[in-house]
């Protein structure tokens, strides 16, 4: 009798029924535990499952969301983000497409320790990661038309980045100090020896009146 995980050979961008993602979460499990290696594999495009991650951090799999967090913290271990700006499920064997509405993990949570040069901002991911934000793990903030608000994104690894929520950027924005960068004031934020701009600080005071 075989289990529901058993090795299956059929094409996962073929399959319509739950067993194609039974077939994914089994080559997904041999990967390993935590982030696999992804950058290091190099399997065929097998094409594009019907899998998307939305705005909010939710998995959705044929159109139904993925209740099941272990099973989205084993699917996250197995993403990359590629040259082409496109986002992979990679395992050892192949390599399929999925949809990504904005960024594929959300900071949900932050620590600051120190202060001056030596602070740390440290993130948690809604899947689990740690982050903390420096030289390696940048910070970007980027202006949100639509709105006039502020999207702050923290790489995570390869080139997958966390937006931050909300309530997190507000208490980011709050250990924020106006630094001289290239001859202009900003106001921006520190961590791990490094200044990330968030905006030209005129322009902060002039949202701020």
């Amino acid at each position: 009798m075989t289990g529901p995980l058993e090795h299956r050979e059929e094409s996962l961008t073929t399959a319509t029924e739950a067993r194609g993602l039974e077939a994914l979460i089994s080559r997904a499990a041999r990967a390993g535990k935590g982030a696999a290696p992804v950058e290091r594999w190099n399997p065929d495009f097998c094409g594009d499952l019907d899998m998307e991650i939305k705005a909010d951090g939710t998995w959705f799999y044929l159109g139904t969301p993925i209740g099941r967090m272990p099973l989205v913290q084993l699917f996250s271990s197995v993403l990359r983000k590629d040259e082409d700006g496109r986002t992979y499920l990679v395992t050892p064997v192949e390599r399929v497409g999925i949809r990504v509405a904005d960024a594929p993990f959300i900071a949900v949570e932050m620590d600051v320790s120190g202060g001056g040069d030596a602070r740390i901002i440290t993130f948690r991911t809604n899947v689990g990661d740690v982050v903390e934000a420096g030289p390696e793990r940048p910070l970007r903030f980027v202006d949100e038309n639509e709105t006039g608000g502020l999207k702050p994104y923290v790489l995570v690894r390869g080139r997958l980045e966390a937006l931050v929520a909300r309530p997190v950027m507000y208490e980011l924005v709050g250990h924020g100090e106006e630094v001289e960068i290239g001859g202009k004031t900003m106001f921006a934020v520190r961590s791990k020896g490094a200044v990330f701009p968030i905006m030209p600080a005129d322009q902060l005071k002039w949202l701020s009146a």
